[in-house]
């Protein structure tokens, strides 16, 4: 049985950073693609960054330059790392897994239960 861990989320002030860690158990971190979504209460969860079993890293737009997506294969851990941070990014935070080499199609069976992160102005 797939489970994931997000741990990180917090409340920081804009302009400041945070780490986001997600633990999977029951999943192969170094050949399967892993990525972070967010979603806001009343819309719909997008995704914020992908990293591909060969370690290729893609960013919504909205992100870019801003955030980080990275592994580590020994401690079997991904991390989303957030610099810039904006109100605007204030979300729940999600890690999301599948069996695959390929971010694409977007489409993510395993879910963790979410960190929140508020960013004050």
């Amino acid at each position: 049985q797939v489970q994931l861990a997000e741990s990180g989320g917090d409340t920081v002030q804009s302009g400041g950073s945070l780490r986001l860690s997600c633990v999977p158990s029951g999943f192969d971190i170094t050949t399967n693609s892993m990525a972070w979504f967010r979603q806001v209460p009343g819309q719909e969860r997008e995704r914020v960054a992908c990293l591909d079993g060969v370690e290729r890293a893609t960013y919504a737009d909205f992100v870019k330059g801003r955030f980080t997506i990275s592994r580590d294969n020994a401690k079997k851990t991904l991390y989303l790392q957030m610099d810039s941070l904006n109100p605007e990014d204030t979300a729940m935070y999600y890690c999301a897994a599948k069996e695959s080499l390929w971010c694409d199609p977007p489409h993510y069976p395993f879910w963790g239960q979410g960190t929140r992160v508020t960013v004050s102005a």
